[in-house]
């Protein structure tokens, strides 16, 4: 019998695929209609795929970056492998050239031309990436909000387009969405980023809160460090609630993905606060029970 590692590294797309039950949300679940699930998901694929390749998490053995065309040599070079994969998203958009490479960008394509998507979106996440190659702090928040314009609000956008619903007041809610569930993410990793010699707490909130870089490295917060937390925190709260009338805005099973999205971010907020905003250990993970009841909450629109 073949060894569950072994076979994930054999197929980097059921590999890349799979870390969809692992998100702070729902990518796309069983009660939405067959089409949008699948256009989710190959949007997903290709997301998870370009974060994988800048934090060096690919499946192991090589196969992304030989499907990809970057020699072995090349392989473990995380801006060659950005460039090779920008290269093969400009195949996902020329419909007379050669299919893509990758099989997560062919499973792209369709999509991309189901729904007249633009590349603009694919290409700021790839900017984001390649940017945490070469950016490993942020000053203020204004500069962290700048970095979530490219790492994640392209994927709410993307949502929007597959199931037809953009608007631009929906967008600018899904912005507000999308940015806060980067921010919480960034605080459940405060440990795992800082190993990659990575900062998103803005350095000028450090210092308000008399936080040096070492107090991260320690195996539990202290109490600066959980200030600074609950502050960002409740920037995340805020920008949430910002969002949250992007739910209402819509009808049937999308209004109810939406509510997931909102729901999954307010949930994760809520474990980091039970954790006493002691995210050093590991990060803080919600419940079920707590995800259901935000659902609600954000479904009748209170919160």
């Amino acid at each position: 019998m073949t060894p569950p590692g072994t076979a994930r590294a054999a197929d980097p797309e059921r590999a890349t695929l799979d870390k969809a039950a692992a998100e702070n949300f729902p990518v796309a679940p069983f009660f939405l209609p067959r089409p949008w699930r699948d256009d989710l998901m190959a949007v997903y694929g290709f997301a998870r795929l370009v974060d994988d390749i800048g934090d060096g998490d690919l499946a192991p053995g090589g196969a992304d970056a030989r499907l990809l065309g970057v020699p072995a040599e090349e392989a473990g070079d995380r801006l060659v492998l950005l460039d090779a994969f920008e290269a093969d998203l400009r195949r996902v958009f020329d419909p007379s050239g050669p299919q893509p490479r990758h099989p997560l960008l062919r499973r792209l394509r369709p999509t991309v031309r189901r729904h007249a998507l633009t590349p603009e979106p694919f290409l700021g996440l790839i900017a984001a990436n390649r940017q945490d190659q070469l950016v490993k702090r942020y000053e203020t928040f204004d500069d962290l909000l700048a970095y979530c314009e490219l790492s994640a609000n392209p994927v709410g956008r993307l949502v929007l387009a597959v199931t037809g619903t953009s608007t631009p007041e929906r967008v600018r809610r899904s912005d507000a969405v999308c940015t806060a569930l980067q921010i919480v993410e960034h605080l459940q990793d405060v440990a795992e980023d800082l190993g990659r010699d990575r900062i998103y707490l803005p350095a000028t909130d450090m210092k308000r809160f008399h936080v040096q870089e070492a107090d991260l490295a320690a195996g539990t917060a202290g109490a600066s460090v959980r200030a600074l937390v609950a502050h960002q925190a409740q920037r995340a709260r805020d920008l949430l609630s910002e969002g949250a009338p992007l739910v209402g805005s819509v009808h049937g099973r999308l209004r109810l993905l939406l509510a997931g999205f909102v729901a999954g971010g307010r949930a994760a907020v809520h474990a980091i606060a039970a954790a006493d905003y002691d995210v050093l250990p590991g990060p803080p993970r919600p419940g079920k029970l707590r995800l259901l009841r935000e659902v609600g909450v954000t479904l009748r629109g209170e919160g």
